[in-house]
């Protein structure tokens, strides 16, 4: 493999960005069409891929990976220009005048992605900033190297001009590498760890970020809830891409009338899961590491497994049975950290307030869930929940949602995307306020002699408890006639 030199890359990709950022947002939208008929027309190839780099049963590959990919893409397509072209509105005192926000792309922005979602998780933000006008430096993760070639291969088929989008592969020290080569804005989804680092690097040189980190995502259960439907979303919820989604259900609070009932039959549930053909394999050995201390610190101080099996008895390779875990405490891991795998811890609670004080109690803040059919009710714990996003009588299904900005609290890390603040995110503001220039003087210039009295009128006629606008109408063509 040839060395990489990082200088070049940037310089490839500004020089790129000059003649890609002043093409017309309907032309680069072209280009996102010729994307997304590519990614159609080699569906069948994609998923074998993506099977192949990370385990994936074909179900999952398919709709996590490749369809909220293709969604996102037409989103952004018929979105994008009305997103990044704002009319505004202007106060009424300010008559004459039109106001407007530009969305100017940033430059270079430089997007980091994980191996758990390799395909989605790169090419939406991908996408959104070179819609926008920017250029992108991608570096997808070494533990799935087959969808990043893949990427790569992808943009230069569907006719990207050169250097719009480089794809550089490696590991840590190519990620490092790149954010100290001063990119115009970085865009990071991974390990709470390396957030923290980026952040920091990236703050010397007041580079902008977004950074989609970790969850711990809480889902709340009330006995009024659709109990059959809880118990499918709580195990698809936990055990969905073999619990490897930052939405991932870890922890499953039932509240304590229902708790047996509803813990038996989730039990029997878990126990009809298919291998290969509902849980596929975990992603990355280091990650197996992780669920294995979680579930050992949890079994040494307590805890049971009602299904699955114990760290012991796993023996080698990369896949785990399903596990549903009961009678924890607060002070085991798998309550705090980021578990990352098909675990499901089971709480029991009893009132409304308890149970949202616990699902707080966290230092992460990505999504959670509230079941009940009081609407109402959800609505109201929702509201109360330390989160970035809440789905009620559902899982995960917020960043399948492209007009819903996504991201988290706290620890789950810093801005958002999707939605149209997804796009703007890469792009500078200006704002604008016009005017036609054909009066000699604004009324608020000088000279100020005489023109208190008249602005003291409009603003009493205007933001007084009743609007008059006759009153307001003299002032201003008093002011008018002072200027």
């Amino acid at each position: 493999m040839k060395e990489i030199s990082i200088n070049q890359v940037y310089k490839e990709a500004k020089e790129a960005f000059r003649s890609w950022s002043i093409r017309p947002i309907e032309e680069r939208i072209n280009y996102l069409k010729r994307l997304r008929f590519h990614i159609v027309d080699h569906i069948d190839e994609l998923v074998d891929i993506i099977i192949k780099d990370t385990g994936k049963v074909k179900v999952d590959a398919l709709t996590a990976d490749i369809l909220t990919t293709l969604d996102g893409i037409k989103h952004i397509e018929k979105h994008a220009k009305r997103a990044l072209g704002k009319k505004m509105p202007t106060p009424i005192f300010l008559l004459g005048k039109s106001s407007y926000v530009e969305y100017k792309p940033k430059g270079v922005v430089l997007v980091i992605s994980p191996w758990n979602f390799p395909l989605q998780l790169s090419m939406i933000p991908v996408i959104s900033a070179v819609v926008g006008g920017n250029t992108v430096i991608l570096k997808p993760s070494e533990v799935t190297p087959l969808v990043g070639r893949a990427r790569e291969e992808i943009f230069k088929d569907a006719g990207f001009p050169p250097n719009v989008v480089q794809v550089l592969h490696g590991g840590k020290d190519i990620s490092a590498a790149l954010v100290k080569g001063r990119p115009d804005y970085i865009f990071f989804t991974g390990l709470v760890m390396t957030g923290k680092i980026i952040q920091e690097q990236a703050a010397r040189e007041l580079i902008p970020t977004t950074l989609e980190l970790g969850g711990k995502d809480p889902m709340i259960v009330f006995a009024d809830a659709p109990i059959d439907r809880a118990i499918g979303g709580a195990i698809w919820g936990a055990s969905n891409n073999a619990g490897q989604v930052c939405m991932s259900v870890e922890r499953l609070y039932v509240e304590r009338s229902i708790y047996n009932q509803f813990l038996e039959k989730l039990v029997e549930e878990v126990r009809n899961l298919k291998v290969g053909d509902d849980i596929g394999f975990m992603i990355s050995p280091a990650q197996v590491g992780i669920v294995r201390s979680h579930v050992e610190d949890a079994l040494s101080k307590g805890a049971k497994l009602l299904t699955g099996k114990a760290p012991d008895k796993w023996g080698q390779g990369t896949f785990i049975h399903p596990m549903v875990m009961v009678d924890l405490t607060p002070y085991m891991q798998i309550m705090n950290e980021e578990t990352f795998g098909v675990v499901l811890p089971v709480i029991p609670f009893d009132t409304e307030d308890e149970v949202i004080q616990q699902a707080n109690n966290s230092a992460y803040g990505l999504n959670a869930s509230v079941w009940s059919k009081d609407i109402e009710r959800a609505q109201r714990v929702a509201s109360r929940l330390n989160s970035g996003g809440v789905a009620i009588n559902d899982v995960i299904i917020i960043i399948a949602n492209s007009y819903l900005p996504f991201g988290g609290e706290k620890l789950s890390g810093i801005g958002r995307y999707h939605g149209d603040i997804g796009l703007q995110t890469f792009c500078h503001q200006t704002s604008v306020m016009v005017d036609k220039g054909k009066r000699h003087r604004e009324v608020n210039w000088f000279p100020y002699k005489d023109k208190y009295p008249f602005f003291h009128r409009l603003i009493r006629s205007y933001f007084g408890k009743s609007v008059d606008w006759l009153g307001f109408i003299r002032s201003y063509i008093g002011l008018l006639k002072k200027s």
